[in-house]
């Protein structure tokens, strides 16, 4: 039988297994929280920050003499080890728990805990030699730590993430000079409306997305205040004069961003707002995403009964009973990820109002809903950007010829001809399957052949400029 050790809170005792480096608080909340099915073990960074934290708080309490520095030592050791990402998978808690995170908080004070145990050359358990909450959770509360620790977690997740969305940018922009002389019809509310170039189109795919790569990166920022040092409510009980001040300087050393203590703690203990506008910064981007989706499907719809003017790459057969069909699985899969994402949105808004007084409790569904989020879209992006954008083709001829066969054409012989006219020719050209060509210039007569060529040149075309009579 395996060996155990016995520990005890002040519920009561139980039995851990030996080999494990979390303990009895940990234990509980696997026990209580089977909620999501995924333990913080599947985020790594999230466990990287806590371990920054402790550390941090170890060094600033050794400044403070609030511990002996043998015993900041053996935690610094503990906290390295976590970081490092050696003891990730005794990150058991559940994303999604109640206790406004304490469970997440008493996991990384265990585990680094018996680390520093076996460090000192003590056993797990030990507690009486390094504790988890006398010693690892010293100057601290779960209140301050681990929003802390969720937003170092976040801005990291965020560089992640801009990063792969900067790469559909770039994708948008490639096919953009790519189809930049391939003519097309630009449509409004799905109906013809005037020529510009498919390159045009993807290139305000590729402007659309960097605006919104700005704005993430605008609202990323927020994240940078924290409250370590604010403890229980954000008056500071139980925290050494100077800690706050120290710890923070510590943390921002370690993770190698511009961290900054908030200037009012118990503000800053309650306050989700930040959460709040990134994550509806992200659905915005989730939304334009979805948008682009449903273009892409509609442009390559068909192929003989659609638009047909882009051919996406064929991924995998498209039907059950139906040969030859191929759908656009990768554009379809991205718009589901987007409804997620925008769903989301709509959890973190709710569990940021659910704040009450002086703490929001709800913090780890809105941590699980950006994570997950975060991960999920940069998991779509990286898919929609190798499996479909980069293999996109035109089809020209075709662009080319329902340009020239559509009555939108018609709205550039305005400025000569007049709006009446061109609507009477464009009701004709409906009602009658004529081109405007036969209408304009061989039967009425309104414009010369020489003045049609100039007009109807690829190069005005694609680069309108006012033709007067």
């Amino acid at each position: 039988m395996e060996s155990t050790r016995k520990e005890h809170d002040f519920l009561g005792e139980l039995e851990i297994p030996n080999h494990l480096y979390y303990g009895i608080q940990t234990f509980r909340a696997v026990e209580n929280f089977n909620i999501t099915g995924i333990p913080i073990s599947k985020e790594p960074l999230f466990i990287k920050a806590l371990g920054y934290v402790k550390k941090a708080a170890a060094l600033a309490n050794k400044d403070c003499n609030a511990i002996d520095p043998k015993i900041a030592e053996a935690i610094c050791y503990g906290s390295d080890q976590v970081i490092a990402g050696k003891f990730d998978q005794e990150f058991v808690s559940d994303l999604i728990q109640g206790g406004a995170g304490t469970s997440v908080n008493m996991n990384a004070n265990e585990v680094i805990a018996n680390i520093g145990l076996e460090y000192l050359g003590h056993k797990k358990g030990e507690y009486n030699f390094l504790h988890p909450n006398n010693h690892v959770n010293c100057s601290q509360s779960t209140n301050d730590a681990y929003p802390s620790a969720f937003r170092i977690a976040l801005y990291l997740k965020m560089e992640s993430f801009i990063k792969t969305f900067a790469g559909l940018e770039v994708a948008f922009a490639k096919k953009g000079e790519e189809f930049k002389e391939v003519l097309k019809m630009g449509r409004t509310q799905l109906q013809d409306a005037v020529p510009m170039t498919l390159g045009q189109e993807f290139k305000a795919y590729a402007t659309t997305i960097g605006e919104d790569i700005q704005r993430l990166k605008n609202a990323q920022e927020l994240l940078l205040e924290i409250n370590m040092g604010a403890t229980a409510i954000g008056t500071k009980v139980n925290a050494p004069e100077g800690y706050p001040e120290i710890c923070v300087k510590y943390l921002a050393d370690e993770v190698g961003i511009p961290l900054t203590l908030s200037p009012d703690l118990i503000e800053a203990t309650v306050d989700t707002g930040a959460y709040v506008q990134i994550m509806g910064t992200l659905k915005r981007s989730a939304v334009k995403i979805s948008k682009i989706c449903n273009d892409l499907r509609l442009l390559s719809s068909g192929p003989r009964t659609g638009l047909n003017e882009i051919n996406l790459p064929a991924r995998q057969p498209g039907s059950s009973i139906m040969p030859g069909k191929v759908n656009p699985v990768i554009p379809e899969v991205v718009n589901q990820t987007c409804f997620y994402v925008i769903g989301q949105d709509l959890t973190v808004t709710m569990a940021a109002e659910a704040g009450q007084l002086q703490l929001n409790v709800m913090e780890p569904v809105i941590a699980f809903a950006m994570f997950t989020s975060l991960d999920y879209l940069s998991n779509a992006i990286q898919t929609l950007i190798d499996k479909c954008i980069n293999g996109i083709t035109a089809n020209v001829d075709h662009c080319y010829n329902m340009v020239m066969n559509s009555i939108g054409i018609v709205t550039q012989l305005n400025p000569i001809i007049g709006y009446e006219e061109s609507a009477s020719i464009a009701g004709e050209a409906l009602k009658t399957g004529k081109s405007v060509h036969q209408i304009a210039v061989l039967e009425r007569k309104l414009i010369t052949q020489e003045k049609w060529d100039e007009i109807y040149s690829l190069e005005n075309l694609i680069h309108p400029k006012f033709i007067t009579k």
